[in-house]
């Protein structure tokens, strides 16, 4: 008995053992199955491609949060899209209290506004044959001007409503579907993923990107997807096509040299010219002519004809300063709108035509940084239009600081793409009330502000002029009651100090750090520093003139200077080393 009962358990062992290796090799074949089918046998299933728009817009293959309007066959295009395509170099400028929408290139400013179909370029009539209109908050811009203006390549497929928008100049590969059976766009990149068109054998189809084997692709229709990377063949590269380039506003420079300039300053009277002396190597003046004087942009003037003939009697052009009067609450109304901005630049170029003048430099100071992007956009309106007359635009910008008012509301890298040039007033490095008494402009901080301004906004050297001081201060430094020191001082012009000097019978000393003579000495109970500038200052900051190969030399302002001075500068400037 106990022998049987011992044999019995092993039979039924065997049959679960057989069992269970039937069923292992029925779950590998299936497992090897699944696999195959779903690694090598594609989805037959066609879906809708799933866009959220009616005319959804697509850039770089893929779809943007925002569709287009179609009228009259005719294409509108969310502005947040068109930002996208065209990047930060073309912004397109849109003011909803007027509805006003500016578009600006180098040579051109194209003003219009939503649901007109009159516009203006450069303040001539333009016609639109469909106009530019908000919905749900979005605006809308007609394509046609776009691709005027920016050669923006626009492309609607009426089938599918598919719109696809591609910048100027833009390389797109192309590929073509397999010779003999065509390819799937398929929403997903694997097989497995429904397919939305089925593109015919050689049929081209654009490549945007790969992924995993797979290309993100984008056929004639306008429906994007992926294809197999071994279902197509690379042939060309389309290129896009640019616009018909403007002609370049070529700034004015004097040839084989550097441009030369110093600042008027007038104030309450004329300049009398036949007190000028001469002024050796100087080639361009910029008299301190123009102001703000409301916030609605009424510009007023000192101009003086006498002046002007003087001046280019003198082989001298004129870039007429025009300034916000450091008032910054006029400044961000003045700022403010479109219609503000045209009014005060159609005054500056009445009054070029009216006085003949060369150029416009720009001198806004003691500004709001919230009102950084206002400053820019009138740059960027004013400098096409004062090119169409010919005229130079020069800004002036801070050396670069914490300041909020004086230099945080400047952006050099975008002023440095717009305008002719800035004017970098390397002054004052210790101000009027500065609690410690310095130097106006010592030799490394000044070409420290330079290289800041050329390394971390990209300004090119071209662009750049550096302004140099013909000032300096008087320090007093006095012990008060409570044993501090007190720091006061006061301006003073390079004559001044030379016959202070003389009359003191001081002895100045190199000050190597600060690369110019320095002089001390006690009056009052009181200690007296002055930082000198004189030939040494002026041949220092030249040199860094010809080091980085700038521009040229400003200098504020004359009625400072010595005599020697210009021809101090113009020999320093015009040396070779």
């Amino acid at each position: 008995m106990e022998t049987m009962y011992n044999r019995a358990p092993r039979r039924r062992d065997s049959r679960g053992a057989r069992s269970l290796f039937f069923f292992f090799i029925v779950g590998v074949v299936t497992a090897f199955c699944w696999y195959g089918y779903m690694r090598f046998i594609p989805n037959s299933e066609m879906v809708e491609p799933g866009y959220h728009f009616e005319y959804p817009v697509i850039i770089q293959g893929i779809e943007t949060g925002q569709g287009a309007l179609i009228e009259n066959k005719e294409v509108k295009l969310p502005l947040s899209a068109v930002q996208q395509v065209l990047g930060e170099d073309k912004p397109i400028r849109y003011e909803p209290d007027s509805g006003s929408i500016i578009l600006t290139t180098a040579g051109k400013l194209l003003h219009l506004k939503t649901d007109s179909l009159t516009a203006t370029i450069n303040q001539k009539p333009y016609q639109l044959t469909i106009a530019a209109e908000t919905s749900n908050g979005t605006v809308y811009i007609p394509a046609e001007p776009l691709q005027e203006l920016y050669g923006l390549h626009v492309e609607f497929v009426e089938k599918t409503g598919v719109v696809t928008l591609l910048s100027a100049g833009d390389a797109v590969q192309l590929a073509e579907a397999a010779p003999k059976k065509g390819a799937a766009i398929r929403n997903e990149p694997t097989i497995r993923a429904p397919y939305v068109e089925k593109v015919p054998q050689a049929a081209t189809v654009r490549i945007w990107k790969e992924q995993d084997g797979w290309l993100l692709v984008q056929s004639s229709s306008g429906l994007t997807g992926f294809i197999n990377k071994k279902d197509v063949k690379l042939t060309t590269i389309d290129q896009m096509s640019e616009p018909a380039l403007e002609p370049a506003f070529i700034p004015w420079k004097v040839l084989g040299s550097k441009i030369n300039m110093t600042w008027e300053a007038v104030y309450d009277r004329k300049i009398d010219t036949s007190k000028i002396g001469p002024m050796q190597g100087v080639n361009v003046v910029s008299p301190t002519w123009f102001a703000l004087a409301d916030d609605k942009g009424t510009i007023k003037g000192k101009a003086d004809s006498a002046y002007v003939k003087w001046a280019h009697q003198q082989g001298m052009q004129i870039w007429a300063l025009f300034s916000n009067d450091f008032e910054p609450d006029r400044t961000t109304k003045a700022l403010a709108t479109v219609e503000t901005r045209f009014f005060m630049i159609q005054q500056l170029i009445a009054f070029a035509e009216v006085y003949d003048l060369q150029g416009i430099n720009i001198d806004f100071e003691n500004v709001h940084t919230s009102d950084k992007a206002n400053f820019v956009q009138f740059v960027r309106e004013l400098t096409p239009l004062l090119h169409e007359q010919g005229l130079v635009v020069s800004i002036d910008v801070t050396p670069k600081s914490n300041s909020e008012m004086w230099s945080l509301f400047l952006d050099r890298a975008a002023l440095g793409r717009i305008a002719d040039y800035l004017m970098v007033m390397a002054y004052d490095e210790h101000w009027a009330s500065s609690p410690k008494s310095g130097s106006v402009a010592s030799l490394p901080w000044t070409e420290n502000s330079l290289v800041r301004i050329m390394k971390e906004d990209g300004v090119p050297p071209s662009k750049l002029i550096l302004s140099m001081p013909l000032y300096t201060r008087i320090w007093t430094e006095k012990k008060g009651v409570d044993g501090k020191i007190a720091v006061s001082s006061k301006a003073a012009g390079m004559e001044q100090v030379k016959e202070l000097i003389s009359v003191k019978k001081l002895k100045p000393v190199l000050d190597k750090a600060a690369g110019q003579h320095y002089v001390e000495y006690k009056e009052g109970g009181a200690m007296n520093r002055i930082w000198i500038e004189d030939d040494v200052s002026m041949k220092a900051r030249v040199a860094l003139i010809r080091k980085y190969d700038l521009a040229g030399a400003a200098t504020w302002q004359r009625s400072f200077q010595t005599a020697s001075i210009w021809e101090t500068i113009d020999k320093a400037i015009k040396t070779r080393p």
